[in-house]
This record gives C-alpha cells, structure tokens and sequence, in this order.
C-alpha cells in the first residue's frame, strides 16, 4: 500500500501550457521542492536549539564543563 498523499495547488492557465511545452516534470519539481524546503527549515530550527544549547552552556563554568566531559570519557 502506498505512503503518499495527494498535494494540489491551482496556477494560471499559461502557466500550465508552459509546463507542458517544456516538458517538466511536475510531481518531481514539487516533491524536490518541498523536501529541500523541509530540509532548509529543519537546519534552521536545530541551529535555534543548538543556540538555546550555547546560552546554557555558557552558564556553566568551564572548569565544571572539563570535568563533565573527563567523568564522561571515563565511564565509556
């Protein structure tokens, strides 16, 4: 069984008539289109997490941060 869903958008007639004189290829122009759209927003928002991460860390003293990482290494 198939793990798609239909996405449809409505575009101007001329558009259309041009899609077709060239020949594109509209469900893998689309598909690339929302996946690297998708991928872009996802690297946005782990780049916030990764910012709120720095914020915290920032707040901890290094020499507590060295001995964190130490206890870790060790345990492994």
């Amino acid at each position: 069984m198939s793990r798609h869903v239909t996405v449809s958008a409505k575009i101007p007639i001329e558009l259309k008539r041009k899609i077709v004189e060239f020949g594109i290829n509209i469900n893998q122009l689309i598909r690339r289109a929302l996946e690297e759209e998708v991928k872009k927003r996802e690297i946005e928002r782990l780049k916030k997490m990764a910012m709120e991460i720095k914020k915290v860390l920032e707040k901890i003293p290094e020499d507590e941060l060295v001995k964190i990482m130490r206890e870790t290494r060790e345990t492994k």
